[in-house]
């Protein structure tokens, strides 16, 4: 395989002020490649380097599945407990009787909310794209997915959602984001300790991720990060700003930074490079886990013929030249993809400070490239 055709793209592309600068690394058939481009801003002319850290947004959620399931082979929790055995103020959830009904109008939930639906994305209350009372009373509750992360700790966090009603039956829809967040919560309570210890612990130590973490102890290491306007680009968090500090939630659904050789490293856990995870543990997770008429839902934030596993998004069809059967990862709206092809024994992560400006499409050239060069 060349790579050089892909590395020739993500030059063009900072050339033409896509983004101040990127980190990138594929791995095909156990040969590993970095490149690196541009600078830590646009008025910084320091460069991106491989140990540069960047904020992966959803990419966190990856490893959230990952850190969950190693405490769940451990017999700290099943798939199958219901939350509320942790989590009692989700115990016996209301549920809308419309999901764009008012909030009052409720009916009791069908059946409990169990770990599995955290992991799925079927605890029935997430990202809801049409204006209704649930979109709303999220978005007041600061409970909505954004480039801010929540200011209140986790413990606040679940109160807010246990005081909302769900959008629907657990199990009957997916919906995204706000169970990664739950889990994070849901573990640190059975654990009896905090999301940054189990991570050092059980993850981000293990495999040797000194770089990742939910936030940044050096922050002249962190990239700016940026959002496309009319006006180009737009500065929304400095360097200095929320990732400076440990945070007051600990985000397990986007609040950790990370580098390509870390998030690289992190990613052999699928391979069987490690005792992180179990090789039926990572087929449990890389396999889809919801109903077929589920998909949709995944599909309104990712290609046609994607699903979802557990915490991460898994390929079904070809339905574009770079996806195949069994491929699976994800993108972060802070600008990040990671996806890892078994089928071509393919790996790739692509880091950049330009939060994405859709749904779907935005790596689409990197990875159409990439595939071409195989």
């Amino acid at each position: 395989m060349t790579v050089q055709s892909a590395w020739q793209l993500l030059d063009r592309q900072l050339a033409g002020g896509r983004f101040p600068g990127y980190a990138a690394a594929v791995r095909h058939r156990g040969e590993v490649s970095y490149r690196v481009g541009g600078t830590l801003a646009l008025d910084d002319d320091r460069p991106v380097r491989p140990d540069t850290q960047f904020r992966i947004a959803s990419l966190t959620k990856i490893v959230a599945g990952v850190l969950a399931l190693n405490l769940i082979a451990d017999g700290l929790l099943a798939l199958d407990d219901p939350v509320g055995r942790w989590l009692p103020e989700l115990a016996e959830p209301r549920v809308l009787r419309t999901p764009t009904g008012e909030l009052t109008d409720t009916v009791p939930a069908e059946r409990p909310v169990l770990v599995r639906d955290l992991l799925a994305f079927t605890n029935g209350i997430g990202l809801i794209l049409t204006p209704s009372p649930i979109q709303r009373a999220l978005a007041e509750a600061g409970l909505d997915p954004g480039p801010r992360l929540p200011r209140f700790d986790g413990e606040e966090y679940l109160a807010r959602i246990g005081a909302l009603p769900l959008a629907h039956q657990p199990g009957r829809a997916w919906l995204y984001h706000c169970g990664a967040e739950l889990l994070g919560v849901l573990l640190a309570r059975a654990a009896g300790r905090p999301v940054a210890e189990l991570l050092a612990e059980r993850v981000t130590g293990p495999l040797g991720m000194a770089s990742t973490g939910l936030h940044a102890p050096d922050p002249s290491r962190l990239v700016t990060q940026y959002a496309p306007s009319d006006a180009g680009l737009r500065a929304i968090d400095l360097p200095g700003g929320q990732y400076a500090r440990p945070p007051l939630f600990e985000s397990l659904g986007a609040g950790l930074v990370s580098t390509v050789e870390d998030y690289l490293g992190f990613l052999s856990v699928f391979d069987g490079a490690s005792d992180v995870l179990s090789a039926a543990d990572v087929r449990l997770m890389t396999t889809e886990s919801i109903a077929p008429e589920l998909r949709p839902g995944v599909q309104q934030l990712a290609a046609p013929g994607t699903s979802w596993g557990l915490c991460v998004g898994v390929d079904l069809t070809a339905e574009q030249p770079w996806m195949a059967p069994g491929r699976f990862g994800w993108t972060g709206g802070a600008g990040t993809t990671a996806y890892l092809d078994p089928s071509r024994k393919l790996t790739a992560v692509l880091f950049t400070q330009r939060a994405m400006q859709s749904a779907t499409g935005d790596f689409d050239d990197f990875y159409r490239t990439l595939a071409e060069g195989l």
